[in-house]
């Protein structure tokens, strides 16, 4: 291993201490990509930033939100959630206009999967992306909370993007989390992000360091100002709301695609009244979301592991195969994301079972849990990335962090 642990305390066994790749701290002074070209960035003031146009590209007219579904609940049963799942045509043309993308229904918050020594694995990622493509996701958020983007260098961060939208970009949308706490490194990211082909970016409010309104819309606004972007409402995660106020003042900006919204299906109901296009950030609602409250769709975890059957919850109301959903989506969720995917997606043999500290699998008793879980709605049939499901060994899972 490439240094000594320096923290003071003992190695716990299969704690890989290393170096290699492994996330340096996001800095304002950030090294640009190799592939792409250098760019001296430095801040300007807001009223540049407004006025800044980007390419026509990226400055579509606005598109009316999708109206609620008004197809009636089917009789699915157990047996036909196998059917459910493969039904879906696979994805030919990647949405690239506000308009087109404000269409999307299913959105995956795509898993990073890692080697033993903490790099990226990226034959495990194409797999696993394929498998999203083939079972009717249009679209991947590329480093976000669930892929891990806050335990990257921007360098790694950047080099994701680039590579989704180099394999996968005709295929699907790929929409880069470039957001920050800091306006000066959302800039920065976000620019270059668009300079490596992404088509929308996912823009969050100032965690930590929060800020006035004002500073909020702001901040957000400037991101915004670099192409399309969709705003990233979490409170539970920055400890702070984006008010609707700041949201229905954003939704007036040419490129603001709408809103991932996770503070429940009222508020977003309360949004698409208004035209402001929403994609549910709750697996759990996302169904009631899309089919009652009018959301676009979901922008979603669970789907990593079961495709096809969010993408058949999207497409149409299924309150049964809701409700048989609901028992796998509570095991995902049951320590914060994104614990339960990475232990999962282990189980399943879709990547190593190689975790970026501080995550932890789920205990030997959960994951046994999770695995009767998956099978009772149809093992691999439902779960296109499975290889080999075992609920693994403790030993089995190895964990790596930085030495500094």
């Amino acid at each position: 291993h490439a240094g000594p642990n320096t923290t003071g305390l003992p190695s716990p066994p299969h704690f890989h201490s290393t170096t290699h790749n492994l996330a340096s701290p996001r800095t304002h002074a950030m090294t640009s990509m190799a592939n792409a070209a250098p760019h001296k960035h430095t801040p300007r003031p807001h009223a540049r930033i407004a006025s800044r146009r980007r390419s026509a590209a990226r400055t579509v007219a606005a598109a009316a939100p999708p109206a609620p579904s008004s197809n009636k609940p089917s009789s699915s049963s157990t047996a036909s959630f196998a059917a459910a799942s493969n039904r879906v045509a696979p994805s030919t043309k990647a949405a690239k206009s506000v308009g087109d993308i404000r269409k999307l229904k299913l959105i995956t918050a795509v898993k990073t999967p890692y080697l033993e020594d903490g790099r990226f694995d990226f034959e495990a990622y194409d797999r696993i992306v394929d498998d999203q493509i083939a079972h009717g996701v249009e679209g991947l958020i590329v480093g976000g909370t669930t892929g891990e983007g806050h335990l990257m260098s921007w360098d790694e961060h950047i080099m994701l993007i680039a590579h989704t939208v180099n394999q996968f970009g005709d295929r699907l949308t790929v929409i880069g989390n470039t957001g920050s706490n800091s306006t000066r490194e959302a800039l920065h990211a976000t620019e270059q992000g668009f300079n490596v082909g992404m088509h929308a970016s996912l823009q969050i409010n100032p965690y930590y360091g929060k800020t006035s309104n004002k500073g909020m819309a702001a901040h957000l606004k400037a991101g915004l100002a670099e192409g399309p972007g969709i705003v990233y409402n979490v409170p539970a995660r920055t400890s702070q709301d984006i008010p609707d106020e700041v949201i229905e003042e954003l939704s007036q900006h040419e490129n603001f695609l709408g809103v991932k919204e996770c503070t429940g299906n009222d508020r977003i109901a309360n949004y698409t009244k208004k035209g402001i296009v929403c994609w549910s950030g709750n697996d759990d609602e996302a169904h009631d979301a899309r089919h009652i409250a009018g959301a676009a769709g979901v922008i979603s975890v669970t789907s990593n592991v079961i495709p096809g059957l969010f993408s058949s919850l999207m497409d149409a109301r299924d309150d049964e195969l809701n409700e048989a959903v609901q028992p796998l989506v509570s095991w995902m969720f049951r320590e914060p994301n994104p614990t339960g995917l990475n232990t999962m997606l282990s189980m399943m043999g879709a990547c190593k079972p190689v975790f970026r500290m501080p995550y932890m699998a789920y205990d030997k008793e959960w994951r046994e849990e999770g695995v009767q879980l998956l099978e009772a709605l149809g093992g691999d049939a439902v779960a296109p990335s499975v290889r080999s499901l075992s609920s693994l060994d403790d030993d089995d899972f190895t964990y790596v962090y930085s030495s500094r």
